[in-house]
């Protein structure tokens, strides 16, 4: 009976809220379609994919390919650029929007609100090709204004996107000019839902700016940061490609090198499908078991978690 009653308590709910149902719809069908339909050719990371005999007609192979992946000369190099770029930019980036917008809700006066938001989002809107192209005009050994600025002061031209030295630095800290405006938006959105009130009792009480953004502004948004941080450690593995194949060279790929151009060398230009969805698969279950248990801490915790 209880089974019953929940599917028809179901059924009614669907029929009263069937609008919302239908507006849901498209979401739920373009997930089934592009992210989970896909998932069908995972398999091929235990097979030997031979392209005329398909899927299913490909020799099982077990975890031959993820075995050649540990065992390989790329293997320690990969993971530790993967996760130092990972977390080189989760300990810089991820702190800077917060910062922002603490920041920029403290200002007064409209009209420099204003342009200071616009100024910090703007660079979001830069394509990943465009920066690269900012970032090698900017720091060109012969006429970047970088180097043109220390040789001025006696220096030395550094070649900074061909020593491997500098390129996590150069990935991370332009991501975060680029990035930093647009990711405080939703803190900003955050801080407006902290009830004014509780400024104004700390002024009667003598609390000084610092000490209301201490003891409000960040418990206020608290949650929000948690359940930010955990999606971005959930994602710790997942290095973005783009950025990185245009920054790299053959100079500086003792740095660059990461999981994520590495599938692309061998499963794109040396068309080792099996082996690079090995690889690929083997990035996923790592950002996914990081995603689970960072949740699970995280709600032990504060219990702010993401379910």
């Amino acid at each position: 009976m209880n089974k019953k009653n929940k599917g028809r308590r179901l059924l009614l709910a669907i029929k009263r809220h069937w609008r919302l149902y239908v507006l849901i719809t498209p979401v739920l069908v373009y997930f089934a379609i592009f992210h989970y339909l896909p998932m069908y050719g995972v398999q091929i990371a235990f097979k030997d994919f031979i392209g005329t005999r398909g899927i299913w007609g490909s020799p099982w192979v077990g975890f031959k390919h993820f075995e050649r992946f540990f065992e390989s000369y790329f293997f320690w190099r990969l993971l530790k650029n993967t996760i130092g770029i990972s977390l080189y930019e989760l300990a810089v980036g991820f702190p800077v929007p917060i910062l922002l917008a603490l920041m920029i809700n403290e200002v007064r006066q409209s009209s420099y609100k204003r342009f200071v938001q616009t100024v910090t989002y703007a660079p979001h809107f830069l394509s990943t090709v465009v920066l690269v192209g900012m970032l090698v005009i900017f720091l060109s050994p012969t006429s970047g204004i970088i180097n043109k600025a220390i040789e001025a002061f006696g220096g030395e031209p550094v070649y900074f996107l061909t020593e491997p030295q500098w390129f996590k630095s150069i990935y991370v800290f332009s991501g975060v000019w680029q990035t930093m405006g647009w990711s405080s938006i939703i803190y900003l959105a955050a801080l407006t839902g902290i009830d004014p009130h509780l400024h104004e009792a700390a002024r009667v009480d003598g609390a000084t700016r610092l000490q209301r953004i201490w003891h409000i502004n960040l418990p206020g948004i608290r949650p929000t940061i948690v359940i930010l941080l955990i999606l971005n450690i959930g994602s710790i593995m997942g290095v973005g490609f783009e950025k990185i194949f245009l920054m790299q060279n053959s100079l500086n790929m003792e740095s660059s090198d990461v999981i994520s151009t590495y599938v692309y060398r061998s499963g794109i230009l040396g068309a080792q499908y099996s082996f690079s969805a090995a690889v690929g698969l083997f990035n996923s279950i790592v950002n996914f078991i990081l995603l689970i248990s960072v949740n699970q801490i995280a709600r032990r915790l504060n219990q702010a978690s993401l379910w």
